[in-house]
Formats: C-alpha cells, structure tokens, sequence
C-alpha cells in the first residue's frame, strides 16, 4: 500500500491544472501547518513553498522543534516537487497562551487554481496545547476555536479567493468551527472543509443553525481504529480511511494508506474503535460539566509543578519530573483527591461493563 510520500512520487509532477485538487492533497496541506515555520517565514510574508523548503534544509534540524520525524522528509518533498513547490504561503500565525489556556497555529496555502487553503495545526508538543484540547469536554468556544474564526476573516478580507478550509486533528475541528461561524460572505465563498480525524463537539455547538448548514461542506476522515476522531458529538458523515497502524497510532496520518489520489476506504470502523467511543461517551454522560473542569484542573496543576512547557521537557528528566509530579499530588487536599480517583473508578467500571457486554454479544453471536 501506498502513502503521502508515495502520492508525492507518482503525481509530484502534476500541477493542479492537469490533476485538479484532491482528499489527499488535503491531507498534505493539513499537515503542512505542524512544520516548524517560526524561525522560517514572517507573519505576512508570502514565499514559495519551495523557497521555504530551502531555508528549512539550511537549519539545523536538531534545533528546531519537530513534531513527528516524517516532517523532515515531507517538507522537502513537497519542496522539489512540481504541484507542491510552486503554491506560495503566507500568514503564518503561532500563539502560545498558558493564561489563556491556548494554542493555536495556522498558515495560509495560495495555490495556482485560485484558491485559497487555509490548513488549522492541531494539538502541538505543549503542555497547554493538551490542556486546551481536554478543556473541549466541557467547554464551548475555546480560545483557538475564537482564534481560528479570526485569523479565517482576516485572510477572506485580503484574498477574495474560493476557500478550502482544513486541518488534522484538532485543526480539523478548528476548520470545522471556524467555517462554521465565519460571517455569511466567507461561508459562500468555502467550496470545502476537511476534519481529517478531529474531534467534534459539545450539544450547544452542534445544535447551532451555522454548524447545520455548514456540516454539508464537511468530508471527514477518519482510520478504522479511531479515537480522536470520534471524541464529542459529530453530525456530519465520515470516510473510513485504511492506516497500516494499529490502534491509538493511527492518528498518525503518514500511515493513511491510498491508492492513486484516492485514500483507501473501509466499510467502517473496527469493534475497538466503537468500544472506546462508546466507553468514552457513556463516561462523559456521567461526569457533569463542573466536575470535569475540577478534575483536569486538578491534573494540570500538578504537571505545572515541574515547570516543564512540553511534553518532551517532561520525558527528558522523568525521574526528577516523576519526584516533583508525586510531590505534588499529595499536596492536593483529600476531598480533590476524592474526586479525581471516583472519577477515573467510573471510567474502569464503564470500560469493565462495555467490555463484558461485547463479549456476551459475541457469545450469543456465535451460539
């Protein structure tokens, strides 16, 4: 099977005016937003992926904060071929708020159709950036979502293009969002809104008149193992995507398996993809909205004890984050602690009671 890097090899060298626009190169451009651009490019700036490429190669990659190793080879690939290389960028934005509780970075594609890509980053390497995403299971309208809204009509107003809207993982949610809420005469404009493997969202979003006339644009994709892609409320149909990863891994798209400038569809997702979707959402059902806040307050406060921004800073000195992380948590008053351990038994017992109930399923099933 074949995957992005594949893709780039066979249709490189075809411009969008002999092979026009497709889910795969959606899927590019949705991760081309997680590359490195701080040190590359100015915010209003607007430079050839190819050029861009160039100044990334001249770097030294050991200094310069890579998300997924694949990243590496990707952004030149896209550099020296011939579809890729000559779309020009601009409007790199990357905002980092532990304040407000926010992490949000986009970057704007100008490609040779006359159209505009908008590509959303999803969850980065930052401590607040996870937080942000957990804030979503009891808040609406987070900060990046706000942001994602913002920086869509501050392009819309300088490039009166048609508009692709996308990003993978948490950035498909913020294109989701902000297509969704954009004034009226950027919502016309959009052709499409790709969610490749982005959560949804709270009732009160999904039940909005924007987001019911807007999910019609959306294609949605998602591996056959899903987790967060199926997080939170969804109302629009999703793809089923083959991945040659197995389980949480799949959310790694470089695994995404595709044939031509199609991906490679399955009927739908696997039985531990619903499990955990249902444990998830049967466990949130139970958890009002205030005792989630309390808990993932709780949880990150003792994570900011050891003063780390990043899960990398985490990991490189464990045994002394691992001290501060234990030292922490006892400091954290009984009736806290309570909370937190009632919470995580609900979450065991619904996993235990789901589990049995799919095996006496089966049972019956087989009888």
């Amino acid at each position: 099977m074949a995957n992005v890097f594949d893709y780039i090899e066979w249709r490189g060298d075809l411009s969008l005016s002999k092979d026009k626009f497709n889910e795969i190169d959606n899927l590019i451009l949705s991760r081309f937003s997680y590359f490195p651009f701080d040190e590359l490019i100015k915010e209003n700036e607007v430079v050839t992926i190819r050029e861009l490429s160039d100044r990334f190669l001249e770097k030294d990659i050991n200094e310069m904060p890579i998300l997924w190793a694949d990243d590496i080879n990707l952004f030149p690939a896209m550099g020296l071929s011939r579809r890729f290389g000559e779309m020009k960028v601009t409007k790199y934005v990357n905002k980092i708020s532990p304040e407000q509780e926010k992490q949000f970075a986009a970057i704007t594609i100008i490609m040779p159709d006359d159209t505009i890509y908008v590509s959303y980053r999803g969850t980065d390497n930052t401590v607040v950036g996870w937080k942000e995403d957990l804030n979503m299971t009891f808040k609406s309208h987070i900060p990046s979502q706000i942001d994602a809204v913002k920086y869509l009509e501050e392009v819309a107003k300088e490039y009166p293009n048609k508009l692709r809207i996308g990003g993978h993982s948490k950035g498909g949610n913020l294109a989701v969002y902000a297509s969704s809420f954009a004034n009226e005469d950027i919502r016309n404009r959009i052709i499409n809104i790709y969610n490749n493997d982005g959560p949804g969202f709270n009732d009160d979003i999904v039940e909005t008149k924007e987001y019911k006339e807007m999910i019609k644009k959306v294609s949605t994709y998602i591996p056959q193992d899903s987790i967060f892609g199926r997080l939170l409320t969804h109302k629009e149909k999703y793809t089923v995507v083959k991945s040659a990863q197995r389980g949480v891994m799949q959310h790694d798209l470089y695994s995404w398996q595709l044939l031509g400038n199609e991906f490679v569809y399955l009927k739908e997702v696997t039985n531990g993809s619903k499990f955990i979707d249902k444990s998830i959402k049967d466990w949130l059902e139970q958890i009002d909205m205030d005792k989630r806040e309390q808990v993932i307050d709780i949880i990150f406060q003792v994570i900011n004890t050891t003063k780390v921004e990043t899960f990398s800073d985490l990991k490189s000195h464990w045994f002394l984050n691992a001290k501060t992380l234990l030292s922490s948590y006892k400091l954290v008053d009984s009736e806290n602690k309570k909370m937190v351990l009632e919470t995580l038994s609900a979450l065991f017992k619904i996993v235990k009671d789901n589990f049995l109930e799919e095996h006496t399923r089966t049972k019956v099933k087989e009888v």
